[in-house]
């Protein structure tokens, strides 16, 4: 065991978090960190970062233990390169760095330096820090960032920055690394170089993701889940097992304890009513305490939340039918997306191309062909910057990219859906509530309080949540915010650009259900395997 993780309490101001997180990590041991948005899984890696000290509990490391972690909050970078950057985040690089270029020229007979110098020449190349910066390079190129470890950090994108933090700790050779959703930004060449590594790599990791790809490659899962934490031993494929299974057992659980609840209500009640009747006082004392007994252990009862109950589809759809019957009752609530769900389906056209060839100051790729009727679903395939973003830029009317062959067209009276990779920043500073009003209003459609109330019930939203600024909603309310813009029209068409980034695996299921039921035409891009599989979809290569 490298490292052992006891969290007995995490608040928020009056808000507790967490208050029964305990696991612990094995030497090379894989890791994945799963849970529904808002339970607290990078509040988890900022504490066991050391970046958040706010807490009740131990996060004990084994002695001379490297951590390493993809950082959440970039300050103070100023005009650090992308490969300065980098390799200040590697142990024992700036150490090692110094003795080699410094001590030549201090050392002189100095015993003591001479062998420091020694052992770091030695040390140095053991890591293999003498070729780092090449190997640096050549990784950012394979996640596509070429020509910028020279470029500021500070000057790039936040999905830049995230595969930047992918890159340092790739290269780093600590014992253990803490990584925040490294796929998200990756198209599915720079995805599968991640996968390899991480499966083979020596170090022990932690790795807070959805991303269902990887999580089949991990060697045991735990879910924050009800302010505690529970460890599913194997990948996502065993999880989904075990998961149905002990949810099928703390469904029995809660159900005897609802049951209890009833019994000891109404033994309260006669026992008041035995107590009233009676005339003897040692009797009267008899049911007082017995009352006294019954209302002690229906209040701790009582207290206790209903836990969470999610089985993934599949499971379900193989559960008997005392437990189906159970999870029907007590499963947790999920997003609720209302997607036109008609069986009848036109052989209308909606996007055409013939022959296209699209770029800026040259053609970024050619001989493009789709046709996309309603019912259909079309998949842009490629690798990032092969003009995918770029034929739906132009299919909504951008100019800017230039047709230098072939045609592209939409029909003009096709109501469509869009969900992006980002909010736009134009909605940042405008609460929740604002921002589902403002997106209605946009559309010319009709929006009222009891509308706004009701689509951020449907969407897992608090009445709190809506005067929270969209900038300051984690990565997953973002994502059910734009859900909500996409579907505000009823659109006829879909176009998805990576639509599972940010979002858990209940709603991710709850998408692709509803997806499938999709009476309209769908456009998307994703390098979610899992998701192509559920949304099957004629492939157009791009690039």
């Amino acid at each position: 065991m490298i490292a052992d993780i006891s969290i007995s309490e995490k608040s928020f101001g009056p808000k507790l978090l967490m208050s029964n997180v305990k696991f612990s990590v094995d030497d090379k041991e894989k890791v994945g960190i799963i849970g529904r948005n808002g339970v607290g899984k990078s509040t988890l890696f900022a504490m066991l970062a050391g970046t958040d000290k706010d807490f009740e509990g131990d996060i004990v490391y084994r002695r001379g233990l490297q951590v390493v972690a993809t950082a959440q909050e970039h300050h103070g970078t100023n005009d650090q390169t992308v490969l300065q950057y980098v390799l200040a985040g590697l142990p024992e690089y700036g150490e090692l760095s110094h003795i080699v270029e410094t001590y030549p020229e201090t050392m002189g007979d100095d015993m003591k330096k001479i062998e420091a110098y020694t052992n770091a020449l030695q040390r140095f190349d053991d890591r293999g820090f003498y070729q780092i910066e090449s190997d640096i390079e050549r990784e950012l190129e394979t996640f596509q960032l070429p020509d910028i470890a020279h470029k500021p950090f500070a000057s790039l994108s936040g999905g830049q920055k995230r595969l930047v933090e992918v890159v340092k700790v790739m290269h780093s050779k600590a014992d253990l690394a803490l990584i925040d959703e490294p796929t998200n930004h990756m198209d599915y060449v720079a995805k599968k170089q991640f996968i390899d590594w991480m499966s083979e790599a020596s170090e022990a990791m932690l790795v807070i993701t959805h991303d269902r790809d990887v999580l089949q490659r991990v060697d045991r899962i735990v879910e924050l889940k009800d302010g505690g934490a529970q460890s599913f031993k194997g990948n996502y494929d065993a999880y989904l097992k075990q998961n149905a299974h002990s949810t099928g057992t703390a469904m029995n659980e809660f159900e005897l304890i609802e049951k209890r609840i009833v019994n000891l209500k109404q033994k309260v009640i006669d026992y008041q009513r035995l107590k009233e009747k009676s005339r003897n006082p040692q009797t009267i004392q008899k049911f007082k305490r017995l009352e006294q007994v019954s209302r002690a252990e229906l209040a701790e009862l009582q207290a206790k939340e209903k836990p969470t109950f999610w089985i993934d589809r599949e499971s379900a759809e193989n559960l008997n039918y005392k437990v189906a019957g159970q999870y029907a009752k007590f499963k947790s609530r999920n997003i609720k997306m209302d997607l036109k769900s008609d069986e009848s389906r036109s052989s209308h056209v909606l996007v055409k191309a013939l022959g296209l060839s699209l770029g800026y100051d040259a053609p970024l790729f050619s001989d493009i062909n789709i046709d996309l009727r309603e019912g259909e679903a079309v998949e842009l395939r490629g690798r990032n910057g092969a003009g995918k973003t770029t034929i739906i830029k132009r299919l909504l009317g951008s100019t800017e990219p230039t047709v230098f062959a072939g045609e592209l067209s939409l029909d003009p009276k096709v109501r469509i859906g869009i969900y992006e990779q980002e909010v736009s920043p134009d909605y940042f500073n405008l609460t929740l509530k604002d921002a589902i009003e403002r997106t209605y209003l946009a559309r010319d459609l009709k929006i009222n309080e009891t509308k706004i109330r009701g689509l951020m019930h449907d969407y897992l939203f608090t009445e709190t949540d809506g005067h929270v600024p969209v900038a300051k909603l984690s990565g997953g309310q973002k994502a059910r915010l734009q859900i909500i813009a996409m579907l505000a029209n009823e659109p006829q068409l879909l176009i998805l650009d990576e639509p599972t980034n940010h979002l858990d695996l209940p709603s991710i299921e709850e998408l692709e259900t509803a997806l499938g039921k999709y009476s309209g035409a769908i456009l998307y891009v994703s390098h979610d395997d899992y998701f192509r599989k559920a949304v099957p979809a004629e492939v157009v290569k791009v690039g």
